[in-house]
């Protein structure tokens, strides 16, 4: 266990805390929850690099500890009226999308390696800030528009693009499979 490990599960055991203070109206409490939980993401990153503490367990626990904040934020969220179903939709079925072609596939014997795009490295990116926006504003009651629907449209934007990108890698992956050619 990596001192960049137990950081990343604190992460995890911050989106409960982030959660029951968003469904309590506690919004200064789950805006410091939730910058603590991206710092810390920073800082897990920046020790396992720095200090050699890489591990294959913090490689597949970063990703999950991110999605299962943001995930979490987003359908709070969408339940309380502070984002568009539609947004919260489109972002849940991407990521359970990504999900199933990852398991089916390995399910076929035909693994895919994920590595992460860079557009969808840009779509948690503004997922990320959109999340923060709408905590800020809520802690501190404060309206930032035209910020936030801007944030809004760009994050359906970027979920959707995203998506299609990883559907057009999956399909290249799994096209040769069956057909005794390779997969590229």
């Amino acid at each position: 266990m990596t001192i960049p490990n137990l950081i990343t599960m604190l992460r995890v055991v911050l989106v409960p805390a982030v959660v029951m203070a968003m469904l309590q109206a506690r919004w200064d409490w789950a805006f410091a929850c939730f910058v603590v939980a991206g710092i810390s993401d920073g800082v897990d990153g920046f020790i396992a690099r720095r200090f050699n503490q890489q591990s294959r367990f913090g490689a597949y626990l970063d990703p999950i500890a991110d999605k299962l904040l943001l995930v979490s934020v987003f359908v709070v969220m969408g339940i309380i009226g502070q984002l568009p179903l539609w947004l919260v939709v489109t972002m849940v079925s991407r990521d359970a999308l990504i999900v199933c072609a990852v398991l089916l596939s390995t399910a076929m014997a035909h693994p895919v390696e994920m590595k992460p795009l860079l557009v969808s490295k840009a779509n948690t990116a503004v997922q990320i800030v959109l999340a923060a926006v709408v905590l800020g504003e809520l802690a501190f009651a404060v309206h930032l528009d035209p910020l936030r629907p801007g944030l809004i449209l760009l994050s359906g934007v970027l979920t959707v693009a995203s998506a299609a990108a990883y559907l057009v890698a999956w399909l290249r992956h799994m096209s040769g499979y069956g057909e005794g050619g390779k997969s590229g």
